[in-house]
């Protein structure tokens, strides 16, 4: 019996350092997963943070920093019209039609291309300084055209006649355009009687109080006659 009892305190003293190793190992194992558990914590804070930011930021300095197009001062894109757009498109050297389409965007992305600007196709505020053209004067004029929405566009009077010829052309619908593209707005303007009257662009995307300013002009100037079959 004495024989083997170094035997006995061998295997116990094995069994003490598995427990400690044991022990060790769940110890860093759980400083481990503290660890992780903090991180993730802490990734999903700044999260929060970031989107709040952006959120933000999207309505305020971030928007007005982002890429060309940001500038607090208005932009030309596709879909704008007006003067400026005129200017523009004298600039870039195309026909300048006051509307703001397809032809104008290759025209501005080429022009970028050729200095070194950002390639998107939105005159802000980098390409406007390059061009030499006024962002502040495009969104005043913004600014002015949305002013006039609703029935008998804003502040215009007009006579019961016109009235009745929007009715006939359009259905009284200021973004109104014939099936073949000629005719366009409340009133079926075309492009040439529309420029003959105020700056060039597109009749459809004027603001209902232009459309009544430019065709009381007409018909004071030539009566009923641009709408022969509904006068």
């Amino acid at each position: 019996m004495p024989a083997t009892c170094p035997d006995v305190d061998a295997d116990d003293l094995s069994r003490g350092e598995r427990f400690e190793r044991s022990r060790e190992r769940s110890h860093a194992r759980r400083l481990l997963a503290l660890r992780r558990r903090r991180r993730q914590r802490g990734s999903r804070s700044l999260a929060v943070v970031l989107a709040a930011a952006l959120t933000i930021g999207s309505g305020g300095a971030f928007a007005a920093t982002a890429g060309d197009g940001g500038g607090s001062s208005g932009v030309l894109k596709r879909g704008s019209s007006g003067p400026v757009v005129v200017q523009l498109q004298q600039k870039l050297g195309i026909p300048a039609d006051g509307a703001f389409g397809p032809q104008t965007e290759k025209a501005v992305r080429r022009y970028q291309g050729s200095k070194g600007l950002e390639v998107d196709g939105v005159v802000g505020s980098q390409t406007a300084q390059s061009l030499g053209i006024s962002l502040a004067t495009a969104k005043a004029q913004s600014l002015r055209s949305s002013g006039g929405g609703g029935g008998g566009g804003g502040n215009v009077k007009l006579p019961a006649i016109l009235d009745s010829i929007a009715q006939c052309e359009s259905g009284g619908d200021p973004r109104a355009i014939s099936s073949d593209g000629t005719y366009r707005g409340k009133y079926q303007f075309d492009r040439s009687t529309w420029a003959s009257y105020g700056p060039a662009g597109d009749p459809a995307r004027a603001s209902e109080a232009e459309q009544d300013r430019r065709a009381l002009k007409l018909y004071k100037a030539r009566g009923t006659s641009p709408w022969p079959n509904c006068a």
